[in-house]
């Protein structure tokens, strides 16, 4: 479909036009009211245009999530210590996660489940997890936290209980819950010292 007055969209334009649109439709309908056809009219567009690149409603509501993600990238500087880093990092977690946002996952239980899918799937998709890594790599060249005490599921642990605590509350993170994730459980974990013994 060709707008009057406009050449035709192509590649990254036509994609960030129907991004904006998906995003929109979200903002006013939230997902349970998310239509391809609606979208493709937003978009001035096609609904088989949109399936030759997300083949659903939970590909391109994913994708529009992905693309807000981005948008509100997180970064976070050397401050000196792991805790004050990772501290900092969930409250920025935090803060970008809205209760929409949250609400959407929800809202998409029914159609992951049928696809075979899961909430860790469109995790992978939407946060690549680069300024944890970094912020784990420093402490680990500062010397703070033993390596080998590392393993995937003790690393992942607090954004793990991060993201439990808001889907379950559908509240930001207080700062009691960012200081019990960070000094009561993680860092007790990690530091050098002893490891206990294997069972």
């Amino acid at each position: 479909m060709s707008v009057r007055g406009q050449t035709r969209r192509r590649g990254a334009a036509l994609e960030e036009a129907i991004l904006d649109a998906t995003w929109a439709e979200l903002s006013e309908r939230g997902y349970e009211g998310l239509t391809m056809e609606n979208v493709a009219r937003r978009a001035e567009t096609s609904r088989p245009v949109l399936h030759r690149r997300w083949p659903g409603r939970t590909a391109l509501a994913t994708a529009a999530l992905a693309r807000q993600f981005a948008r509100a990238h997180i970064v976070i500087p050397d401050m000196g210590s792991l805790r004050k880093e990772l501290s900092h990092l969930l409250r920025c977690m935090s803060d970008r996660a809205g209760s929409r946002d949250l609400q959407l996952f929800f809202d998409m239980q029914k159609d992951l489940a049928a696809e075979r899918s899961s909430f860790a799937d469109i995790r992978a998709r939407i946060v690549d997890g680069s300024q944890f890594h970094a912020v784990i790599g420093r402490a680990i060249e500062r010397g703070e936290i033993d390596p080998a005490r590392l393993t995937p599921r003790i690393t992942s642990l607090p954004l793990d209980l991060a993201r439990h605590e808001m889907m379950m509350t559908f509240q930001p993170l207080s700062d009691d819950a960012i200081r019990e994730i960070v000094d009561d459980i993680f860092l007790p974990l990690v530091r050098r010292g002893e490891l206990p013994p294997q069972t």
